[in-house]
């Protein structure tokens, strides 16, 4: 089994607000990655006392060890128990109410000898490979259908179509949002590489145009994670200055990529 995983903040003098772990328990031919890309409030107060990369750190812990210790879950079931944690830890200092409270996109993924488990919620995306190489992408594409003018700039949507009917979903305090994601399952033998993605990296093919999925995929395999996130790197800067595809997005996001090959 090779797994990979790079991750890079977007401003070196701001913490990276991504997450990632992988795991390959000790137990069996099984393991799990974790993938969360926290949400920049998008202006004023969150209600909360703790940053976003405090939210995503502990939500993906509490992920990571409930997916690999509790496989009887589902893992809609994994993610409302880790939402609920992490509700807990600061309910009692925080207004977990407020629309723009800490937050995050989730891919959670889990595999044993038999089928290969998937969670994914919001814009985050997971590649799969099957065996005959043909590759996949399984999203949550609701962002894409909420109105531009609900939206602050290219990435970031107001907080009135966020965790709304009619809008799209994230992984905040309120635990019933885990029947909301995009979830299933698939044989193992149909499941032979994953590529998980946040949106700072999938920007090679939703906003530069270089590719597909299967070309960035293909991209991941030969060049490698670091690579990858590089190569993004390169055509925002190459566009900082005339913003022909970034338009009103931002220069540079958090990118993080983990490969995982069965």
């Amino acid at each position: 089994m090779r797994i990979e995983l790079a991750t890079e903040p977007g401003n070196p003098d701001r913490p990276n607000e991504d997450f990632a772990s992988a795991a390959v328990p000790a137990c069996g031919q099984g393991g799990t990655l974790v993938v969360l890309d926290g949400v920049t409030p998008s202006r004023g107060e969150s209600g909360c006392l703790h940053s976003v990369p405090w939210f995503t750190a502990r939500l993906g812990g509490a992920l990571g060890e409930l997916s690999v210790s509790r496989r009887d879950m589902t893992l809609p079931a994994v993610l409302a128990e880790a939402i609920r944690r992490t509700a807990d830890a600061h309910e009692q200092t925080c207004d977990l109410s407020h629309p723009r409270t800490p937050q995050a996109t989730v891919v959670l993924a889990r595999w044993d000898a038999e089928r290969v488990e998937y969670l994914v919620l919001s814009d985050s995306v997971l590649l799969v490979e099957d065996a005959s190489g043909s590759v996949t992408a399984l999203v949550d594409d609701r962002l894409d259908r909420v109105p531009r003018s609900s939206l602050v700039t290219d990435e970031v949507a107001d907080a009135t179509v966020r965790n709304k009917e009619g809008g799209f979903f994230t992984a905040a305090a309120d635990p019933s949002v885990a029947a909301r994601a995009v979830t299933g399952e698939l044989p193992r033998a149909r499941a032979r590489t994953l590529v998980a993605l946040t949106d700072g990296v999938t920007r090679w093919v939703e906003k530069f145009r270089e590719g597909d999925w299967a070309d960035l995929f293909a991209l991941v395999r030969k060049e490698g994670a670091e690579a990858v996130v590089a190569r993004v790197r390169a055509l925002e800067n190459a566009d900082e200055r005339d913003r022909v595809f970034l338009r009103r997005s931002k220069t540079h996001d958090d990118a993080t990529a983990v490969y995982v090959e069965l």
